[in-house]
């Protein structure tokens, strides 16, 4: 260990710690990130709430992988990434913990859809339409998204959906009237469910 090496392990923990997250402040007014993050608690779990100039770019359920979920965006976005405050995540965890408690029904933020193309994109645009309370079928969410005949694909677009919740994925179910699956799990789509069929008219 040379000196240098010597010196920089008498630094403590802590002061490292401090020193990243000025740097990434100053970074974050510079202009120098693309993409902040902010970790969020939630009544099912940890969220963790990414956005970027345009808006609101991907919210991470607890049963992701958070190192997983900032690499994908790393590589399909930009590595520029850091864990910053910033307006519209302030906005959206304030709207988050509205939404858990029955207070918000319809979720009003800048979103920034990137991560979606296509038919997937038209699906989820879909998604977003349906009333608080209310639920939709897969098969009805193809149709309205112009593709009848492309149900799988639909469900495909739900399961990869880059915004659950503020897109409410969980409001989409078999046409047998189950509930289907849900990345955050099954307990937690029928839990949401529970939650707006609770506070609905």
């Amino acid at each position: 260990m040379n000196e240098l090496e010597n010196r920089l392990s008498e630094v403590p923990t802590d002061t490292w710690g401090s020193l990243r997250e000025r740097l990434l402040e100053e970074a974050a007014g510079q202009d120098l990130l693309d993409l902040a993050y902010e970790r969020h608690d939630s009544p099912f779990g940890t969220l963790l709430v990414v956005a970027g100039p345009r808006g609101i770019l991907r919210i991470a359920l607890a049963t992701e992988d958070e190192a997983e979920v900032l690499h994908d965006l790393a590589a399909r976005v930009s590595p520029r990434i850091g864990r910053v405050g910033q307006s519209a995540i302030a906005t959206a965890r304030t709207q988050l913990d509205r939404y858990f408690d029955g207070r918000l029904r319809d979720f009003e933020l800048p979103l920034d859809w990137q991560l979606t193309r296509g038919f997937r994109r038209e699906v989820l645009k879909q998604t977003v339409a349906i009333p608080y309370g209310s639920t939709a079928s897969y098969a009805e969410v193809a149709n309205q998204a112009g593709n009848p005949r492309a149900v799988r694909a639909a469900g495909s677009a739900l399961a990869t959906n880059p915004l659950p919740i503020i897109i409410p994925c969980h409001r989409i179910l078999r046409s047998d009237g189950t509930t289907g699956s849900y990345l955050g799990g099954s307990r937690m789509k029928e839990a949401l469910l529970a939650l707006e069929q609770g506070g609905a008219d």
